[in-house]
């Protein structure tokens, strides 16, 4: 009698599929699907077929399952089939549910719960009781094994599992971009079901050559894929850039979602040009959804980049009040730098490497700043420890809490000061005002209802004695904190100056910038006062100067005046960087006392969404049309325009139309044809951009329907 020959093994991907959470991935979704996709730590069902009829008295079939090509013991599993099995959460096992008269045999494999999640190969090794010849059968499809966080074994386990039809199984989004006051949520496509993302998942992971071992551990997954979504150390995804210059790639805005990013990465096997912190949280956040792990886009509006270890965000001045571009304490490295908003991920998992308490959601960040144990990644932070202040715990939760909580101190060169320098002001509410998330299971594609200010997440109430013991509990830990919260204590000053707010200013509109002084000495002062505008990149670099206007004021003991400049659209259009940031910059100092002060606002100028509608009731795999129109808000034409649209449920995936040229306030309009491919609410997310005029988008959700 010969050892067994196997014909074939099947995975059954779809009837798997629905118990482990994974029905939506496209890949099981085929007519004929060989892909499956599970999830550890839960039994999945498959079938042998052989060229002769099973006898449990004489045959013995061995499966073994090996990740990677030099598999070890965490790698590598092997069972018998057996019918007398007991499945164990920690051990792998193949139990026999039935042997048909057809030479098949059904059975269901159990894999520990801790186990490497990737693309695992099998092999059947067969041969008889007592006998040393075997037959060997390579499975060749992909076996996809994930985390679990449905299973209450699993590291990445989310109590409340409702939760996770958002964090896991939602694959759009909204990414909350712009200054603090015209904040607006940017739909995201993070499409982690698509055929693409697992196999590209797999390729990053191997670029970043983490051991396989190490592959069963969210810490330790989601620490790479800090790292590795932007191309700073080792060929990761995406270039970051930041200086408006795109043309030999795709520009960061006219991204709509992160398969086409991770399509071209998969195949070039080269960097993706170019992305900013909302791409890259924005493909962070499809890649941990398609593993498993749950995850979410994290916006913090006014954001700190504390380069120096200092939890505090330094500006420096001239002896009269003119703000230097560097750090004249850290001329090796960077200047502090605030931002106007930057965007990050949270992920969810448990934190069995740090004390109790640490666990839940952690910050983890893939824009490179600061590099971190020598290479650009930060986290995962536990939320926790931002929050207490608790800077032992790893990962990188000093560089985190001073992007939500440092203090805004600003620095005039003095020569009587021991340190060169006097201090100005030291503000303690400036920074990390409001940090926005996507609220769960909401969408709204053209408004706010689905966004979520989840702040007390991150730090206490500002000012209040939880907030500034936090605070101070990072600060006794740092030398070079202590020194700059030292000079802070001694500041007094009989001048209030308060810059105003601006409203929403609507492209092509004029605006005024307006400081108001308050005199509350017995004593008149002279005050030298100086405001300007200028273009800002979101990071906070500037561009160019629009307008800056100085002057000399005189206020009487008591007294109330006002400073103010006019800026008219001609003045700003031309010197516009990306997404339109302007910042408004007042600065003022006090003849009689040397008294100094100064304070800057970011925001953004408006621009109209895309409007997108559909011609007729959307059927399945019925031809219609969509229109995407808006209203061009300059008083000049628009030239080269291009629209983007993306879906799921589009055949293509994205595609790309040119728009017709357009006049003055004339609506810009294209008609696209598509072919809804599934059933249910489908998202499409647009995007467009001109010579004139870029950054604009849109979202649309809608039913299709059966025929």
């Amino acid at each position: 009698m010969e050892p067994l020959q196997v014909d074939v093994v099947h995975f059954y991907p779809k009837e798997n599929a629905q118990p482990h959470n994974t029905l939506k991935f496209e890949v099981v979704n085929e007519e004929y699907p060989t892909v499956a996709v599970v999830r550890r730590g839960q039994p999945f069902s498959a079938v042998v077929r052989f060229t002769r009829p099973y006898d449990e008295e004489v045959d013995l079939v061995q499966l073994v399952f090996t990740l990677g090509d030099k598999p070890s013991f965490d790698t590598q599993g092997s069972v018998y089939l057996r019918r007398d099995v007991v499945p164990d959460k920690h051990a792998w096992s193949a139990k026999i549910l039935d042997v048909q008269e057809d030479n098949t045999v059904s059975f269901e494999v159990s894999t520990p719960v801790t186990l490497p999640v990737g693309n695992w190969a099998l092999r059947v090794v067969t041969r008889l009781k007592g006998s040393d010849a075997r037959v060997i059968f390579d499975y060749d499809n992909d076996l996809y094994i994930l985390f679990n966080p449905w299973n209450p074994d699993d590291q990445t386990y989310m109590e409340d599992t409702n939760l996770l039809q958002e964090y896991i199984q939602n694959d759009i989004g909204k990414v909350w971009v712009g200054p603090i006051r015209t904040t607006r949520g940017k739909p995201w496509l993070y499409g982690q079901f698509d055929a693409v993302v697992l196999p590209a998942c797999m390729f990053m992971l191997d670029r970043a050559e983490i051991p396989f071992s190490h592959r069963g551990d969210p810490v330790k997954v989601a620490r790479v894929i800090s790292r590795i979504v932007n191309s700073n150390d080792d060929g990761g995804v995406l270039i970051g850039r930041w200086d408006g210059q795109y043309d030999d790639g795709t520009a960061p805005a006219e991204w709509t979602g992160s398969v086409d990013i991770l399509a071209q990465y998969l195949e070039t096997q080269a960097e993706v040009p170019y992305g900013q912190c909302w791409v890259f949280a924005g493909v962070v956040t499809t890649v941990c959804r398609a593993l498993g792990i749950p995850s979410r886009v994290v916006s913090n509006l006014v954001s700190a980049h504390d380069a120096n270890n200092s939890l505090t965000v330094d500006k420096y001045y001239s002896e009269t009040m003119e703000e230097l571009d560097f750090d004249p304490n850290n001329p090796a490295g960077g200047a502090d730098s605030i931002w106007n908003y930057h965007v990050w991920n949270d992920v969810w998992m448990a934190r069995p490497d740090l004390p109790p308490g640490y666990g839940g959601w952690q910050a983890i960040d893939a824009t490179p700043q600061e590099t971190s144990d020598g290479t650009f990644q930060c986290g995962p932070a536990p939320l926790e420890a931002i929050k207490q202040g608790v800077l032992g715990v790893n990962y990188d939760v000093e560089f985190m809490l001073a992007s939500v909580n440092a203090d805004l101190m600003r620095w005039r060169r003095d020569p009587e000061a021991e340190s060169g320098f006097s201090m100005v002001d030291t503000n303690n509410y400036h920074i990390g005002r409001m940090i926005l998330t996507k609220k769960p299971f909401v969408f709204d594609p053209l408004g706010d209802k689905d966004r979520m200010d989840i702040i007390s997440e991150y730090k206490y109430k500002e000012g209040s004695a939880s907030e500034r013991l936090a605070l101070m509990n990072g600060v006794r830990h740092s030398e070079r904190a202590k020194r700059y919260y030292a000079v802070a204590a001694n500041l007094t000053n009989d001048i209030q100056f308060k810059l105003r707010d601006i409203d929403a200013v609507q492209i092509g509109e004029d605006f005024r910038v307006t400081v108001d002084i308050e005199n509350n000495a017995t004593e008149p002062r002279h005050i030298k006062a100086a405001l300007s505008a200028t273009s800002v990149f979101y990071n906070g670099v500037r561009s160019e100067v629009i307008k800056k206007q100085e002057g000399k004021i005189f206020v009487g003991p008591g007294k109330h005046e006002e400073v103010s400049i006019l800026i008219t659209s001609a003045e700003y259009l031309p010197k516009l960087v990306e997404y339109c940031n302007i910042k408004i910059s007042a600065m003022a100092i006090v003849d009689e006392t040397k008294q100094s002060w100064a304070d800057d606002d970011d925001f953004q100028i408006l621009k109209p969404n895309i409007i997108v509608k559909f011609a007729d009731d959307l059927i399945i795999n019925q031809p219609t049309t969509a229109e995407l129109a808006f209203i061009n808000p300059l008083d000049t034409p628009l030239s080269g325009g291009e629209f983007r649209v993306t879906s799921s449920a589009i055949a293509g995936r994205t595609l790309r139309f040119g728009a017709p040229d357009v006049g003055p306030r004339e609506r810009v309009a294209v008609e696209v044809p598509i072919v809804p491919n599934k059933l249910g609410v489908i998202n499409i997310v647009t995007t467009y951009k001109s010579n004139e005029l870029k950054d604009i988008s849109g979202a649309a959700s809608t039913e299709v329907m059966e025929g």
